[in-house]
């Protein structure tokens, strides 16, 4: 695993070893942030279910202003805090909890971020609807924010929520990204 691009481009990261974590692809990445273009820089983008961090990671090299890891994971948290440690990277935040709990301790600053990109284990379909029905409710996607989804390519999601809804998918191997704006931004 590597960064695709930006400051840390290149560079090696810590993968899962053992753990039971199934990261984004590389290609994945890549074309998620092909998709995002210059619009990373100086955004606060939230990386949900962070896993071994290599979303986030890769949105600070590609010149995200700050980066909120949310993990619920004990040994994946450690692995997040390495592959930071590594980088010498300290504009960004780990939060160590549930996706719902850390997206509410978020919110509750009463920010708002530009990408909020959540990537559960493909198999916990709860995980999707709750944190997808959180966000929707929420006031913590910015007005022209985005909420990506990685999701199984068979996986069926809604196409709209109250507030949120889908403009684009896109399917790569067996992954796919569910992009999701709020729908007066769209």
């Amino acid at each position: 695993m590597r960064v695709i691009a930006g400051k840390y481009r290149s560079r090696v990261l810590k993968g899962p070893g053992l753990l039971k974590l199934r990261p984004t692809s590389d290609r994945l990445r890549e074309t998620l942030f092909n998709v995002l273009g210059p619009a990373v820089g100086d955004s606060l983008f939230i990386d949900v279910f962070a896993g071994t961090g290599a979303v986030g990671i890769e949105a600070i090299s590609r010149g995200a202003a700050e980066v909120i890891f949310v993990e619920s994971n004990a040994k994946a948290a450690r692995l997040v805090r390495q592959n930071l440690e590594g980088l010498k990277i300290q504009s960004a935040e780990l939060v160590e909890t549930d996706a719902v709990a850390g997206l509410e301790r978020i919110a509750n600053r009463r920010v708002v971020a530009d990408f909020i990109f959540l990537d559960p284990p493909y198999e916990n379909s709860d995980d999707y609807s709750r944190t997808l029905e959180f966000l929707d409710s929420s006031h913590l996607v910015a007005a022209q924010g985005l909420v990506i989804v990685e999701h199984y390519y068979k996986a069926t999601l809604p196409e709209r929520f109250e507030r949120l809804e889908r403009t684009r998918l896109l399917e790569q191997g067996d992954g796919a990204l569910s992009f999701f704006r709020l729908a007066a931004a769209a």
